[in-house]
């Protein structure tokens, strides 16, 4: 898989205190069921969950960013407590600028996850960029890393865990 940079190193996640990330096909498998009344569901990873809930606790920020506006991202982003939800906008980098500007954080402060075509330029100006081994070519790219756990199963857990492992004392 092509890789844009070097592994990101412990002092490159230190900086961290923004994790940004699409959320259909990053924190779910990128299904959506629609049923023949209209109604959506999709499917969350409890163990992502717990990774951004642990995230808040350490006090670093997140922030969903979507290109499809969806009723069940509103709802686990609710129950997440996700500071910063985005949806039905395309242009992501200048979603996560427009965070970044509210938070008076620079790219080398930010890690932005995604997986398609219109992540790649939000992942290149963050200072990491990661996605999961069923992205896009261009956001495998522009990934920094590419997560060992597979989309909607643990992918944005490990970047959590990244983050967290380097601001433990």
């Amino acid at each position: 898989m092509p890789i844009k940079k070097s592994k990101p190193t412990r002092a490159a996640w230190r900086k961290i205190k923004l994790f940004a990330m699409d959320v259909d096909g990053i924190l779910t498998d990128g299904s959506l069921q629609v049923a023949s009344d209209g109604t959506e569901t999709k499917t969350f990873s409890i163990i992502d969950g717990a990774g951004l809930y642990y995230l808040r606790m350490a006090g670093i920020d997140t922030a969903w960013i979507s290109g499809r506006k969806s009723g069940s991202t509103s709802i686990r982003a609710d129950e997440l407590k996700i500071p910063y939800l985005i949806q039905g906008s395309n242009d992501k980098l200048g979603e996560l600028q427009a965070i970044a500007a509210v938070l008076d954080l620079t790219p080398d402060q930010i890690v932005y996850m995604g997986d398609d075509d219109i992540d790649a330029p939000a992942m290149k100006w963050a200072a990491i960029g990661a996605t999961v081994p069923t992205a896009m070519p261009p956001a495998l790219a522009a990934a920094d890393l590419v997560t060992k756990s597979p989309a909607g199963r643990g992918a944005v857990r490990e970047i959590c865990d990244f983050i967290l492992a380097a601001h433990a004392k």
